[in-house]
């Protein structure tokens, strides 16, 4: 077997693991990595048997072998978010995921004032550029100024706009690094934008919104795909006069043209509505988000900070003060797997994939990573069996 402290092959195989492909789990079979340059690939999912016998093996211990995980939706950890543009910031976050197995997500940022929100993309944008430990930045977030107030949950309603006030030419200047945005879908000018940022490569989430069901479907003829944390912040079945009205939430159970995540940290949702999302969405339209805050690692009762909001992290969660609404989890995505076996029932390889296969899918990123098969990124993850990461490997190389 490879001295674990080894980093000089250039190909080996991984073995003696749970392999946790898309739909299945497989135990026997190894994993081929070749790193013989710079962006390390997978080369074969085959049984140890048929390894020849000069390859150099490394022993997974019996650990699950699990693709490395991509949180779309994460706002950051230990004391910072991503609406600081700073490297103590950057760093602290990113590195954190990297020792929970994240091995690519979205730097997601709360609703500011145009020129910060100016100022985290260009940071981001430099950061993507250059070489930093930590998970790889694959992208922003924008969890963004073009929200309903009456469900702006704890985002700061100071720095809400409205879709054709001018103010998303500026964020345009961003598409390249934009990846994600955030809006609802009833507001003036809704669809419009939707349109212009589906041009510009941005996907358009509904979130944060009273949308009935046709002007979802309205913004769905504009290219919107994906819809915001799932039961939180959005409108539900309402009356008007004998008739009852699909919201936001029914047209996401229901409509195979989007894309929907879910926070899984056992406190956002009830297991009842967790099971209902998997069994009307099923496994390949529904992703698992963090969601997490700057309150995720810290004590209870520690408080945190986004921007110009404060919150607390009471009860396993973060809250707004007087506990009108959740202040985003402060749980981390490696966490959540367990949540989704356990209370929710989820078969493992199905909860895999729906934090690493089909958030890639949804960034276009399922041609490289996202799971464990040939010719794919070397991206994953040995976790134990109460799944913390005991190895993270990205791009070919141990780097946790």
């Amino acid at each position: 077997m490879v001295n674990m402290n080894n980093e000089q092959q250039t190909s080996f195989a991984l073995v003696n693991g749970r392999v946790v492909l898309p739909d299945r789990i497989v135990v026997g079979q190894a994993v081929v990595i070749d790193r013989s340059n710079a962006f390390g690939k997978i080369t074969a999912v085959l049984s140890q048997d048929q390894l020849p016998a000069n390859l150099p093996r490394f022993d997974a211990g019996r650990r699950w072998i699990i693709p490395g995980l991509i949180d779309i939706h994460t706002h950051g950890a230990l004391g910072y978010t991503f609406n600081e543009p700073t490297e103590l910031a950057f760093s602290t976050i990113l590195e954190e995921n990297l020792r929970r197995g994240v091995t690519g997500l979205l730097a997601t940022v709360g609703a500011a004032p145009l020129d910060e929100m100016r100022e985290i993309f260009s940071f981001a944008r430099r950061w993507m550029t250059e070489t930093h430990p930590g998970t790889p930045l694959l992208g922003v977030h924008l969890e963004s100024p073009y929200i309903n107030p009456a469900q702006a949950g704890a985002l700061d309603r100071m720095s809400l706009r409205l879709p054709l006030d001018g103010s998303a030419n500026q964020l345009l200047e961003f598409a390249d690094v934009l990846r994600i945005l955030v809006l609802a879908p009833e507001l003036p000018g809704a669809p419009e934008l939707t349109a212009r940022l589906t041009e510009h490569g941005v996907i358009v989430a509904a979130g944060h919104s009273m949308a009935r069901e046709q002007e979802v479907l309205a913004a769905m003829q504009s290219g919107l795909r994906h819809v915001t944390h799932l039961f939180s912040a959005m409108s539900t079945t309402v009356r008007e006069g004998p008739w009852r009205k699909p919201g936001l939430l029914e047209t996401a159970l229901v409509n195979p043209g989007l894309t929907v995540e879910m926070i899984a940290d056992n406190r956002h949702l009830p297991a009842t509505l967790m099971k209902l999302a998997y069994n009307a969405i099923g496994p390949e339209r529904l992703m698992v988000v963090s969601d997490a805050l700057s309150g995720a690692g810290l004590p209870e009762g520690a408080h945190f900070r986004m921007g110009s909001m404060e919150y607390e992290v009471a009860d396993g969660v973060g809250m707004m003060f007087d506990r009108s609404a959740f202040a985003g989890s402060t749980t981390l995505l490696n966490q959540m797997i367990p949540v989704l076996t356990d209370v929710v029932g989820i078969p493992l390889w199905e909860a895999v994939r729906m934090v690493s296969l089909n958030p890639a899918k949804l960034l276009q990123l399922d041609n490289r990573k996202g799971s464990l098969e040939v010719g794919k990124d070397a991206d994953l993850v040995l976790f134990n069996p109460d799944f913390t990461a005991w190895r993270t490997m990205v791009a070919g190389q141990w780097v946790h």
